[in-house]
């Protein structure tokens, strides 16, 4: 009963309204669409936006707190054989140096390092777009979740620690 079929509501959408010269359009807000049709609420359930509404607050702590420990946990196992592989690889390569078995050009070296710090600095004074995007969603994501985050945070320092 009073469905919209999907042309319908595209010529709701693109509708323009000229006066005085200039083209104006009428912005249909998307989301709250999707939220009060019955395919979106059968697939996603009524409350499927940010986690601050659906969940307590100890809910959403437990939920933060268990996958920061995970992914603190791992992020130090990880780490940890990541370390020992760089630093296993430089104590080959000295060995080797040491040895006579490689021979490494040291000026070159220090002038391809001169060269990397100078593009680095040209690089970071200004952010790529990209870069600027995801922070801005990031932030987003936050603040709209910060229970969450804060348990994530903790979880994670824990899983550190661990």
């Amino acid at each position: 009963p009073g469905t919209t079929s999907g042309l319908e509501l595209a010529g709701k959408m693109a509708e323009k309204n000229e006066g005085k010269g200039e083209e104006t359009f009428n912005v249909i807000d998307l989301t709250e669409y999707a939220k009060k049709q019955r395919w979106w609420n059968k697939i996603f359930g009524r409350n499927s936006g940010p986690i601050a509404e659906k969940y307590s607050v100890a809910t959403q702590l437990a939920i933060g707190g268990v996958t920061g420990w995970c992914a603190g946990f791992l992020f130090k196992k990880v780490g940890k054989v990541a370390a020992s592989a760089v630093g296993g690889g430089f104590f080959l390569l000295q060995i080797a140096n040491h040895t006579g078995y490689i021979k490494v050009d040291w000026k070159r070296v220090e002038q391809d390092v001169n060269k990397a710090k100078k593009q680095l600095k040209l690089n970071a004074e200004k952010p790529p777009k990209e870069v600027r995007t995801k922070v801005d969603e990031v932030t987003t994501f936050v603040k709209k979740n910060i229970v969450l985050t804060g348990g994530f945070a903790g979880g994670f320092l824990i899983g550190l620690a661990s």
